[in-house]
């Protein structure tokens, strides 16, 4: 692995440093090289390509808003034996802690980045011109993203479309709800799905939804800080709903009410807020359910059954 990493990333030097990282999908280390200290992440999954080759389109779109600090991407490698590496800079992190709220606003930043400038395009009345050494970052008006990229370790469609409500039922659940179907053949969640469905579209009465950049998959265990401030890291992003991102941040815990103070102060609750907010749960619930297994069944039945209520 390691004459295939200083090939590839052109360095006579790659010793590690000891750290180490890794979450339930992927391994990681920290090496010092000729252009500094990085972290490889490393998988031997068939996917793990177009895993990684997401997560670097997604950390580039969020570098591009500079509002939120992430990993600068550098490279994805094949290693040989089948195995894919992806390498990007090195952060000293530590717990999320004193830069609570300032995540609450960087990440309100974030997700208000494209719809300041679609206001800033109408104002001007043509295209967004590149400030200095700025790279030029366009107003996106519909939903989806430019590559596929992966929730865990499966993928996400994001073919573009024009209409929220039907990207989200057709492009998030129904993937989900196959992969159910096709393993397990699940009558009850297939059942409720199909109730579900119809009353989706009233859930989002009189909520107007601008295209905002997510990073997809934020919960506790990706978010960090050092001393100048809050990072996010193991993004899977594409556009979507403001909303959906404090999804999975409320299932599993590790955000502090500073933070969605901070959050809400500059993006308040819309009107059925706390409904929507349980539908994007309901992705996270059956992702859960297709990676880990059916301990997340009966949460995702739950929900299904209190919104069609």
């Amino acid at each position: 692995m390691e004459d295939a990493l200083k090939r590839a990333l052109g360095t006579a030097v790659l010793r590690p440093t000891g750290h180490t990282g890794g979450g339930c999908i992927s391994q990681g280390r920290s090496y010092d090289t000729d252009y500094g200290r990085v972290f490889v992440k490393s998988n031997s999954r068939s996917e793990a390509r177009r895993m990684f080759e997401g997560e670097m389109a997604s950390l580039e779109a969020i570098l591009k808003t500079q509002t939120i600090k992430v990993p600068k991407p550098i490279k994805v490698v094949d290693l040989p034996g089948g195995s894919t590496a992806f390498v990007m800079e090195h952060l000293e992190m530590g717990g999320l802690n004193r830069h609570s709220a300032l995540l609450g606003t960087q990440l309100a930043d974030l997700h208000l980045h494209n719809q300041q400038l679609g206001e800033k395009l109408k104002k001007e009345g043509s295209t967004v011109g590149k400030g200095q050494g700025q790279t030029e970052v366009q107003f996106v008006d519909q939903f989806g993203f430019h590559t596929v990229t992966c929730c865990g370790y499966l993928p996400q469609v994001n073919d573009w479309q024009s209409d929220w409500v039907s990207f989200f039922a057709k492009q998030r659940i129904q993937p989900q709800m196959d992969m159910i179907e096709k393993k397990s053949g699940d009558r009850e969640a297939r059942e409720l799905w199909a109730q579900l469905q119809l009353k989706i579209p009233s859930l989002f009465c009189d909520v107007e939804i601008v295209p905002a950049l997510l990073h997809g998959d934020l919960w506790g265990g990706n978010v960090a800080e050092d001393d100048s401030g809050p990072i996010i890291f193991d993004p899977a992003s594409f556009y979507g709903h403001s909303e959906y991102e404090l999804a999975i941040a409320g299932m599993f815990g590790g955000f502090s009410s500073s933070f969605y103070s901070a959050y809400h102060s500059k993006i308040p609750k819309a009107a059925g807020f706390e409904k929507r907010l349980k539908l994007y749960q309901l992705f996270h619930y059956m992702n859960h359910w297709n990676h880990f297994g059916s301990g997340y069944r009966g949460s995702s039945l739950n929900i299904m059954r209190n919104l069609v209520k």
